[in-house]
């Protein structure tokens, strides 16, 4: 069965292409390489041994869009993960993020009604609850206001991928993402943000490097043990893993509503000061690393309860911060010494 990935160039999509190929399926690939280089489908053909198809265009263009799912109507289905997605370059280029989140969704599932594709899993987001009343976040947690425009076009999206199931044949199911980190055990592939990053640990790791010459840490007086903000961290093979139950579930019609969400972390949330340590567990390299103001758009403190993924799913995150931070490392290691860079 084929498979598209949109941005399956980048972080998250290129190690789900990889578990899809591991797991028999054809993989397709759109990406416009704004956050993401080329060279990935060669490191993804290093690592399963089949290089994915791969066509480069920008899913706003509504006509190239239109003809490639013409070109290709025998789609088993479709993970939508091209979007933009640091949330303080949201806030200072906010229409950028809906025009490129927004419109390159629309089309897509626009061309999915045409050709009788149904099956579609959307790459969501634990930005949608904003800063949430009560941790840990289940699913029934409520929506509320947005704290930066890329939360908000991930709630717009869900709400118009909502009203599209209501009216036509498509089944959805959106995967709502904690803080994906670390890398492919083979080194191959990983995290790889064009320019200065906006997440955090592929900024340690470039700090530790030397590429940077120091990791900003955005507040340290938000109401935490330490300070600094709390996430979920999940190692981004377990978050892979749950993309392809997600398409079987659907193959497989074992979905209870046309609709389905979850939640997909590890229950637990740590500090960036946290991360920072366990870094520097892992690797014995100490990290220099200076306290700014809070970044606009970030929240204090956020983490999953995803018993409801790891019943309904059958699905959950196996791997520690220790490992997410050691395979981390040793994937930007391993791309310096390929590449110089």
């Amino acid at each position: 069965m084929k498979i598209l990935v949109t941005g399956g160039t980048g972080y998250i999509g290129s190690h789900t292409v990889v578990e899809l190929q591991r797991d028999g399926f054809e993989v397709v690939i759109i990406d416009n390489l704004s956050n993401s280089r080329a060279e990935i489908a060669d490191q993804i053909a290093a690592v399963t041994g089949v290089r994915p198809a791969f066509e480069v265009f920008d899913l706003t263009d509504r006509e190239k869009t239109a003809a490639f799912f013409k070109k290709h109507n025998d789609l088993a289905g479709v993970i939508h993960f091209a979007a933009s997605k640091a949330v303080g370059e949201s806030v200072e280029q906010p229409l950028m993020y809906y025009t490129n989140n927004l419109c390159s969704l629309l089309n897509v599932l626009e061309g999915m009604k045409n050709n009788e594709i149904t099956n579609f899993v959307f790459s969501s987001s634990c930005t949608v609850y904003g800063q949430p009343d009560v941790l840990p976040v289940s699913e029934e947690a409520p929506i509320k206001p947005a704290e930066s425009p890329y939360g908000n076009t991930k709630q717009i999206s869900e709400e118009i991928i909502r009203d599209t199931v209501s009216v036509t044949e498509l089944k959805a199911i959106a995967l709502r993402y904690f803080n994906p980190i670390g890398a492919h055990d083979s080194a191959e592939i990983g995290e790889l943000p064009q320019g200065v990053p906006n997440n955090l640990v592929p900024y340690i790791t470039q700090t530790a490097l030397g590429i940077r010459d120091y990791l900003r840490v955005w507040g340290n007086d938000y109401d935490t043990h330490d300070g600094t903000a709390i996430r979920d961290y999940i190692h981004v093979v377990d978050l892979a893993k749950a993309h392809v139950v997600a398409v079987q579930r659907m193959i497989e019609s074992k979905m209870k509503s046309d609709f389905e969400i979850f939640n997909l972390g590890t229950g637990t949330g740590y500090s960036v000061l946290d991360v920072i340590r366990a870094f520097e567990k892992a690797t014995g390299i100490k990290l220099n690393y200076k306290i700014m103001d809070r970044r606009p758009g970030d929240i204090e403190k956020v983490w999953a309860d995803p018993a409801f993924s790891n019943k309904e799913l059958g699905w959950k995150a196996e791997r520690g911060l220790d490992e997410m931070m050691a395979s981390a490392w040793k994937w930007e290691q391993a791309y310096r010494e390929k590449f110089g860079e």
